[in-house]
């Protein structure tokens, strides 16, 4: 038997290598972008249907678990608080970093656009424009979050909603108490279910991107880019200032922490969000990243699906920032220190109506409807959203990451021992990958 051994050994040597997930990434960044340019250029019809499938298939595919993963999610991480010393504590001054974040990145975005003027020498004018179907309004920002029955938010992926219920029946197990021990029960093994099933589809990523960045390139090609050149950079260089500017200077200034090491530690979500452009989506990642990064798991069972719901730099501060200067500049509109504070306003307290999920429309119109500028203006940006989606959802993603290893370390919960050995590549491992916000 001992001689078969060397034999066994040898055959089971030859073995293909593993490709980490984020070379696989690249790789489907790179093939997207070379098929999507060959479609565009060869005008191959079939090859452009088939990268918008192959995207649209895969944005389903996390949508699909978007709504019962959010509600299980939050209502798990609310009982989770009871875990945690001082949680009243701890959610406080999550909310509170969440929107000093929010403030440091409008200010950012606002600063950009007033310096660069991204509605000059674009040729747009406003008859470029069209006026949305729905617009975000305070009114019913307010009103919506409460819905009307149980059903309609699962079905029309009203993610606010969603949260509201969430909250509620998980403020209403911890009252209840003992009895309510089963629901609770079921409810972590549901959620346990719904983070397999989407580590799943997360597996399929690299594919998904061939597809969303081949038909982005396919369908918008370069031209529109070029048109939009000025407001596209200076989204993608407001979310690299923030992103790896201030979440490096919060990181060594505030909590003591090597930046470095927070983003070996977090990339994986980060590029997973770059490519998915869905915060929800991503969730299950980001909250395994931040306890590999030290944040205790019954912490961070609440503080990411919290800010994974309403922390969102990119979408709704930076983004918002930008477009509404540059909204005003092709409708000829000025505007004033008091819309540039009602812009301030509206990112840092209305950020939740992004929710999530793919694109940033909502919280546009809010911003733009709060300011009195022409709801025509949300027309021009639609076909350029895709491509600076992109960026401002991985930025969201770190943020939600970053906050609580933030909190943590200024509460003494932190395991640096556990942040300063955490690393990118084993995220791609099954085992990495079990209970991510059940306790």
């Amino acid at each position: 038997m001992s001689a078969n051994t060397p034999a066994a050994e040898q055959k089971s040597g030859f073995r293909i290598p593993k490709i980490p997930f984020w070379a696989q990434i690249l790789g489907g960044l790179v093939l997207g972008v070379l098929l999507g340019w060959l479609a565009r250029s060869q005008d191959v019809s079939w090859l452009v249907t088939t990268l918008q499938k192959v995207g649209d298939t895969f944005i389903q595919l996390l949508k699909l678990a978007v709504a019962p993963l959010v509600f299980f999610a939050i209502l798990v991480s609310i009982t989770n608080l009871r875990k945690v010393n001082n949680a009243a504590r701890l959610a406080s001054r999550t909310l509170l970093w969440f929107m000093v974040t929010s403030l440091i990145a409008v200010v950012i975005g606002l600063a950009i656009g007033l310096l660069t003027n991204p509605g000059a020498g674009t040729g747009l004018t406003p008859k470029d424009g069209a006026k949305p179907e729905e617009a975000g309004s305070w009114l019913d920002f307010l009103t919506g979050i409460i819905p009307t029955d149980v059903i309609t938010p699962f079905t029309e992926l009203n993610v606010l909603q969603i949260v509201f219920m969430a909250a509620v029946a998980g403020i209403a197990i911890l009252k209840v108490g003992e009895k309510a021990q089963p629901i609770l029960t079921l409810s972590e093994s549901v959620l346990e279910l719904l983070q397999k099933a989407l580590w799943w589809v997360i597996k399929l990523a690299p594919i998904g991107t061939i597809g969303l960045i081949g038909n982005a390139i396919a369908t918008y090609g370069w031209n529109l880019i070029s048109k939009y050149a000025t407001f596209t950079i200076d989204i993608y260089v407001g979310c690299a200032l923030v992103l790896f500017g201030v979440y490096p200077l919060l990181l060594a200034t505030v909590a003591k922490l090597s930046p470095l090491q927070f983003f070996k530690g977090a990339w994986p979500a980060i590029q997973l969000a770059f490519v998915s452009r869905s915060s929800v989506g991503t969730m299950p990642l980001t909250q395994r990243v931040t306890e590999r990064l030290g944040v205790p798991k019954e912490y961070a069972s609440f503080s990411v699906p919290f800010g994974s719901t309403t922390k969102m730099d990119g979408c709704a501060s930076i983004y918002p920032a930008i477009a509404a200067i540059f909204v005003a500049q092709i409708f000829g509109i000025d505007l004033n220190v008091g819309d540039y504070l009602l812009i301030a306003f509206v990112s840092v307290i209305g950020s939740a109506a992004t929710a999530g999920l793919t694109g940033a429309t909502v919280m546009l119109t809010l911003t733009l409807s709060t300011l009195g500028l022409p709801m025509e203006g949300v027309g021009l940006l639609l076909a350029i959203d895709p491509i600076l989606d992109m960026m401002r959802t991985a930025t969201n993603v770190a943020g939600q990451a970053l906050v609580p290893v933030i909190v943590s370390a200024r509460e003494k919960i932190l395991d640096r021992d556990a942040y300063n050995s955490a690393t990118s590549s084993p995220v791609d491992e099954p085992q990495e990958v079990a209970v991510t916000a059940a306790a």
